[in-house]
């Protein structure tokens, strides 16, 4: 039986994927992606996100404001965030893309962090899953998760880190989100560490059209190569390929109650 996946992590109101959307999903569906979440990165966008996953099955919707965007994040945008949470949509299902980036020109990190906590307080609140973002953050985001602790936890998304980082976010009920890093063979850190996490707390996303994989630098990320992160995946783990594939979708199903 051949493999089917979903992607957990795509920012599907981008390009290449505007006005592409019907055949992207055609060629996400021929490598066995049978679904894709569509993640957010500010208030603006919101109803981008929500209008894509209403009018396309596949599609699924979290809604979130990015650290990386900071400097147009404001109170309105949080307010704004409460209000699509609170009408809640069937087909939204997390809280996302928010998190903490020490990688940019001026973090502003203090104000990061209240935007991260105020964020996870209304995935608690509104029993949601988050999409976390972490460059350059890891031990400081995991004191945050600690503190405020959504319930639904959620998944650390394009991870490349440390086993000891990935399996301090597994101790806190993270799942981690395994994406196009693992297909560069000079990753050995993160490749080491994927390969000894347990299979339980590990999903699949490609980050499109972020995060190229190896052998596709220079263009656009696609849904479609979530099955490449795969296979590289199972290039690294001692377990037969369909009980990854099994695992891995049940993990993301369990995870975001697709």
């Amino acid at each position: 039986m051949d493999p089917k996946f979903v992607d957990t992590h795509c920012h599907f109101d981008f390009p290449p994927f505007v006005d592409n959307e019907q055949e992207s999903l055609q060629l996400a569906a021929k490598a066995g992606v049978e679904k894709l979440i569509a993640v957010s990165v500010s208030a603006e966008r919101f109803d981008r996100v929500l209008a894509l996953a209403e009018r396309y099955d596949p599609v699924y919707a979290a809604l979130g404001l990015h650290p990386i965007a900071i400097a147009e994040q404001t109170e309105q945008s949080l307010v704004v965030l409460e209000q699509k949470l609170q009408q809640r949509s069937a087909k939204l299902v997390a809280v996302g893309e928010i998190g903490l980036d020490l990688y940019m020109d001026d973090p502003q990190f203090e104000r990061q962090q209240v935007l991260l906590d105020a964020q996870l307080r209304l995935a608690r609140d509104y029993d949601l899953p988050v999409i976390l973002h972490s460059r350059r953050t890891h031990d400081k985001l995991v004191q945050h998760l600690r503190r405020i602790a959504p319930p639904r936890c959620g998944v650390v998304h394009g991870f490349s880190g440390s086993e000891q980082q990935a399996l301090a976010f597994i101790r806190a009920g993270y799942a981690i989100g395994v994406g196009g890093t693992i297909t560069y063979p000079r990753a050995s850190k993160t490749r080491n560490a994927i390969a000894r996490l347990p299979l339980g707390s590990l999903v699949l996303e490609t980050d499109s059209p972020d995060m190229p994989l190896q052998g596709w630098q220079g263009q656009p990320n696609r849904p479609e190569r979530v099955k490449e992160v795969w296979q590289s995946l199972c290039e690294l783990r001692s377990e037969p390929p369909q009980l990854i594939a099994e695992t891995l979708r049940e993990n993301t199903r369990a995870l975001f109650a697709l």
